[in-house]
């Protein structure tokens, strides 16, 4: 049963050795971030599942790791090899820098129908008695013209409408988000989020938004479920 559940974010530049001198410029992301994994602590579950979007749909164990080689940084996260997306790969860092080791990590296929990802979240919860899950996913990158994409209007609207459904801890909002308007938006943690909805289905949790901000043009959100 999914007792708690933490939303976060996963740019590169969340851990300080990859931002080097613009690491001030998060301090409050990853502060929120910080206090999102205290809250799954807290909560003091049996196990901790980290969820975040991929290539593909893959269950990695506790030993599985990755690396930020390819932001500058020869950082390891976890064990070698590196086999992680950056998503989890950021979820374990998180995680460890909160003192919880994750018992899963699961990868979800960035493409993944939504059906798919609300039957992963039921499985995920039906797992243990005390589930704690941590959901990794970016908001809209085509917020603004300095965005990563091009800018598109309906993308401060979409992350809106996440940030509310994570305040409310609305699971039928979170299963609503439509796929296919996610990846014309480049918002990377769609899948996660449905995965989270799926999870959390009559859990009864409330929720909390910790953090909804935009500094590079990327919808970047941070939520605790208990």
């Amino acid at each position: 049963m999914l007792i708690a559940a933490a939303v976060c974010p996963h740019p590169p530049l969340l851990v300080p050795e990859v931002a080097r001198g613009a690491s001030g410029e998060l301090d409050g992301l990853r502060a929120a971030c910080d206090r999102a994994v205290a809250g799954l602590a807290e909560a003091e579950p049996d196990v901790l599942v980290v969820v975040g979007g991929g290539a593909g749909d893959r269950v990695h164990g506790p030993g599985a790791g990755g690396d930020l080689r390819s932001y500058g940084v020869r950082l390891r996260v976890g064990p070698p090899p590196a086999v992680l997306p950056l998503s989890l790969t950021i979820g374990r860092w998180l995680a460890e820098r909160g003192g919880i080791r994750p018992a899963r990590l699961v990868e979800v296929a960035s493409s993944a129908r939504s059906e798919t990802c609300l039957v992963h979240g039921a499985g995920i919860a039906a797992a243990a008695p005390r589930v704690a899950l941590l959901a990794m996913g970016d908001g809209s990158a085509r917020r603004t013209t300095a965005a990563p994409g091009r800018f598109d209007a309906r993308a401060v609207a979409f992350d809106n409408t996440v940030a509310a459904a994570l305040a409310a801890a609305d699971t039928a909002a979170l299963a609503a988000l439509d796929p296919l308007l996610a990846d014309l938006l480049m918002a990377g943690g769609r899948a996660a989020w449905q995965t989270l909805a799926g999870a959390a289905e009559g859990a009864g949790l409330s929720g909390e938004l910790l953090a909804h901000e935009a500094p590079y043009g990327v919808g970047y959100l941070t939520a605790l479920w208990r």
